[in-house]
C-alpha cells in the first residue's frame, strides 16, 4: 500500500525554497555511464525514487554506485559492465529506463531491454529510437515484451525523426557518441535536458555540437572517460513552487533556478496576474492582492512550448480563477486524468476531445482523491491547499518518483501536509 498525504488548507504560503537537481536530466546522465568504464561523479542528483530505481538498474547489469543523497552526490563506475539484458523488475519502475539501450549498445554491441513502464499518461512508443538505432546499424528483434539490438559496430548516419522525441534524441545522441563517423540528427528535441546530457557527454570526451537545436551532428569516438558533471535545475518542479504561490495567493523566492528554462511557465502566470520577478539569486513569485487571478488558454507544446508536464498543476489553478479557461494538452492523449479527482474537489471542467474546458469556481473543497500519475498527485495537492476542508490524497508514491520531499518543502513555506503511512 502506498502512503497518502492529508492536507489541510493553512492560509497563503511564504519563504524560500531551493530547486532540486532535474529529474529529468539526471536519469539520462546515470544511463550514459555505461558509456565509458571510468568513475563518473553526478553531482545535484535529486533524492526521488526513480534516481533509486534506476541505480538498481545499473548495479543489476554490473556497475557500481555510490550515492550521498544528502549531498547530492552520486557515483558510478560501469568498469565492471557484464551484462547485456535488462531485468524487468527495474525497467518496469521508470520510463526513462529504456534510455540504457543506446548506451548497452554502443559498449557490448547488444542489448536486451523489456519494455518501460513509468506513469499511464497516453502512448509513448520507443519506435523513434529503435528507428534510430537501426540507422546506426543495429539490428533490432521484439519478440515477448522485450527488445533486443545488436550491432558488430555503428556506424554514423543521418537521421530524420518525425516527431521531436526528447527520449529518442536522447537514445540516438549516447548511442552515436560510440559510433564510427558522423552522425546527425535532425528535427530532434532541443530541451535543456538534451543540452545538459550533451554537456556531460562533452566532458567524457564525445564530440556533439548543435545540443538545443533541431539538428544535432556528433562525431563518434572509440571511448568515453570519466567525468564529474552537475546536473541542471528542475524546471517542472520550480514551475510546481510557482503554481503553488499562485493558488495559495502566498509569496515564494525559488534559488537554484534557470529563469531561461522557464519561460512559459513565467508569461502564463503573469497573464493571470500573478507577479514574477527575477532576483540575484532566483525568482520571486507573489500574489498582489488587488489584482485577481484570471482565466487563460493554455496549448502544451514540445519546449520552448508550454510544458506537458505543467498542464495539471495549471488546470488547479484555473479551477480557481475567474472566468473561463481551456487548456488543449497536444503531446499526450491521456493526460487528463486528473479531471476526475478535481471534480471531486468541486472543480467544474469539462472535457472536449483534447481540450479540457474550465469554470473558475471561488473555491474547492476538501475531499478524498488519488493521484494517478506523479503531475497529477502534485496538482491535486497544490489544489488541496487552497480548498476548504481536509484532502486525502492516495498514491503518495507517484509523487514521490518526481518530487523530493514535496509534502517537507510545502510544510515550510506554512502548508500543512501530514504522510501517513
Amino acid at each position: 500500500m502506498s502512503d497518502k498525504f492529508i492536507i489541510t488548507p493553512n492560509g497563503p504560503l511564504k519563504g524560500d525554497v531551493h530547486i532540486s537537481g532535474a529529474k529529468n536530466a539526471v536519469l539520462p546522465v546515470l544511463a550514459a555511464t555505461l558509456l565509458t568504464g571510468q568513475q563518473c561523479l553526478v553531482q545535484n542528483v535529486p533524492n526521488l525514487s526513480d534516481v533509486e530505481a534506476m541505480c538498481g538498474l545499473l548495479e543489476s547489469l554490473g556497475a557500481g554506485t555510490r550515492w550521498d543523497a544528502v549531498a547530492g552526490n552520486l557515483t558510478v563506475c560501469a568498469e565492471g559492465l557484464d551484462k547485456h539484458e535488462a531485468a524487468y523488475e527495474w525497467v518496469g519502475k521508470l520510463r526513462a529506463s529504456f534510455l540504457i539501450i543506446g548506451p548497452m549498445l554502443a559498449r557490448l554491441g547488444r542489448a536486451k531491454v523489456p519494455l518501460p513502464g513509468g506513469c499511464a499518461i497516453g502512448s509513448r512508443p520507443v519506435d523513434l529510437h529503435l528507428k534510430g538505432l537501426a540507422a546506426l546499424g543495429a539490428e533490432i528483434e521484439h519478440a515477448h515484451g522485450f527488445i533486443s539490438a545488436s550491432a558488430s559496430k555503428l556506424t554514423g548516419a543521418r537521421i530524420y525523426l518525425d516527431f521531436p522525441s526528447v527520449g529518442a534524441t536522447e537514445s540516438i545522441m549516447m548511442a552515436a557518441s560510440l559510433a564510427q563517423g558522423q552522425t546527425i540528427l535532425e528535427n530532434c528535441a532541443v530541451e535543456p535536458e538534451i543540452v545538459d546530457l550533451a554537456n556531460f557527454l562533452n566532458a567524457a570526451g564525445a564530440d556533439i555540437r548543435g545540443a538545443g537545436t533541431d539538428t544535432v551532428k556528433i562525431n563518434g569516438t572509440q571511448t568515453l572517460r570519466g567525468v564529474t558533471h552537475s546536473v541542471i535545475p528542475d524546471r517542472i518542479e520550480a514551475g510546481t513552487f510557482m503554481v503553488a504561490a499562485a493558488l495559495t495567493r502566498g509569496d515564494i523566492r525559488l534559488t537554484n533556478v534557470m529563469a531561461d528554462h522557464l519561460k512559459p511557465v513565467t508569461a502564463k502566470l503573469k497573464e493571470v496576474n500573478v507577479s514574477v520577478a527575477e532576483t540575484e539569486d532566483g525568482l520571486r513569485v507573489f500574489h498582489d492582492p488587488c489584482a485577481e487571478v484570471i482565466a487563460a488558454d493554455i496549448k502544451t507544446m514540445p519546449y520552448p512550448g508550454f510544458p506537458t508536464d505543467m498542464q495539471a498543476l495549471f488546470m488547479s489553478l484555473m479551477a480557481t480563477a475567474a472566468g473561463t479557461s481551456i487548456i488543449t494538452e497536444t503531446v499526450f492523449e491521456n493526460r487528463f486524468m486528473q479531471v476526475g479527482e478535481l471534480k471531486r474537489m468541486g472543480a467544474e471542467i469539462k472535457i472536449e476531445s483534447r481540450s479540457a474546458v474550465i469554470e473558475g469556481v471561488a473555491q474547492l473543497a476538501g475531499a478524498q482523491v488519488n493521484a494517478s500519475d506523479l503531475r497529477a498527485g502534485a496538482a491535486l495537492m497544490l489544489a488541496a491547499l487552497n480548498a476548504h476542508g481536509k484532502t486525502e490524497l492516495h498514491g503518495a508514491a507517484h509523487v514521490d518518483r518526481g518530487y523530493c520531499a514535496l509534502d517537507t518543502r510545502l510544510n515550510a513555506l506554512g502548508a500543512c501536509v501530514q504522510r501517513i503511512s
